[in-house]
């Protein structure tokens, strides 16, 4: 019981746990569609619970170092970005990837930053948590200039980062977050008035970009006390100029050609294809069902996100760039594989693909 009340204190007190939702904000969840059981659900039946034996066989990898090569053997290549420098005209659109699931989008003039996750570790303990493969990134996100939106996808650790939050949250002019993730923010010390919440199919119309908050296949919470109690999705961002979906994370199902029928052409996908396992198949997509994602979906071409940051599944850090790239050329798709920090042109033929992990 003691041990019990101690995590109670910890999780109360620190404040990378975040907070529950609020009364105004628990009335708006109640009334979701996607509130069932007193929990969020996912769309068609998702097991989102491993079995006692699969979780000791997990444990079992990581604990004999399985796979020999989940973490690369010396630092990522990568290009340091002043982005100040990098931000094109009005009419130009560009992406630039950071790593992980982290990215910053250029559209119709609107900076964009899509889950941000600067920190060291996905843990609310940093220095006891797995690291990132590199020690450096390709930029500092003390000195990250003036960022117009951040779109979260959830709330777990290495997608909604407290660190990075806490040093960009004077920085952003708007935050889009799913039903529920606005009461972490907010604790933090993000104006209510900064923060929009939606919940699964709403729309809506922000300095001449229509935002949608579209579905995903996955689960939430920062501690085993709230589990689903805070929605995840996916963002669908139609511009005039183009268009750019953002999976966040899920599991493969009939919800990106729902999307792409609704929202699709996309100009740009990015698609989570890393963390993978057969032990999780509902949660997070194999490289080969990212690769249908961006079919289904509509998009013209596709950079692979989720990988190369830090290892959360046991399958080798290379692996899901090469399943990927593979599955890509089998279908045709246009992908880019920019370095971390590499500005990526929206428009024309020509991408990054250039395999500049093999060195």
């Amino acid at each position: 019981m003691s041990s019990f009340i101690a995590a109670m204190l910890l999780m109360l007190f620190n404040p990378a746990f975040g907070r529950k939702p609020d009364r105004r904000t628990k009335t708006r969840i109640n009334n979701s569609v996607n509130y069932k059981n007193n929990k969020f659900v996912n769309a068609i039946p998702t097991i989102t619970r491993m079995s006692l034996r699969n979780q000791l066989s997990v444990l079992w990898d990581f604990a004999r170092g399985k796979p020999a090569h989940g973490r690369p053997s010396s630092p990522i290549e990568l290009v340091l970005t002043d982005i100040e420098k990098t931000k094109p005209s009005s009419d130009l659109n560009q992406a630039i990837w950071f790593g992980h699931s982290s990215a910053l989008v250029d559209l119709d003039g609107q900076r964009l930053l899509f889950d941000p996750m600067f920190g060291r570790s996905p843990f609310p303990f940093p220095k006891l948590g797995s690291k990132r493969f590199n020690d450096n990134l390709p930029i500092d996100v003390k000195h990250m200039p003036a960022i117009d939106a951040v779109f979260l996808s959830h709330d777990h650790y290495d997608h909604l980062d407290y660190y990075s939050i806490k040093h960009l949250k004077d920085k952003v002019g708007h935050f889009f977050v799913p039903l529920g993730v606005a009461c972490h923010l907010e604790r933090w010390g993000v104006p209510d008035s900064k923060i929009t919440q939606l919940d699964w199919w709403e729309e809506l119309e922000w300095e001449g970009l229509k935002i949608v908050c579209t579905p995903a296949r996955h689960v939430s919470g920062r501690s085993f006390l709230y589990k689903n109690q805070t929605l995840w999705c996916s963002w669908s961002i139609i511009g005039l100029s183009g268009s750019v979906f953002f999976s966040g994370d899920s599991g493969y199902g009939p919800h990106f050609r729902q999307i792409g029928e609704k929202y699709g052409p996309f100009q740009l996908t990015l698609v989570e294809c890393g963390q993978y396992d057969e032990r999780w198949p509902d949660l997070h997509m194999f490289p080969e069902e990212a690769a249908q994602a961006h079919i289904d979906l509509r998009g013209e071409f596709m950079i692979p996100i989720h990988w190369a940051a830090f290892q959360l599944a046991p399958h080798g850090w290379l692996d899901p760039i090469h399943r990927v790239l593979i599955a890509a050329k089998q279908r045709s798709i246009k992908i880019a594989v920019p370095r971390m920090g590499e500005s990526v042109s929206l428009g024309g033929d020509h991408y990054p693909i250039h395999e500049w992990w093999s060195k």
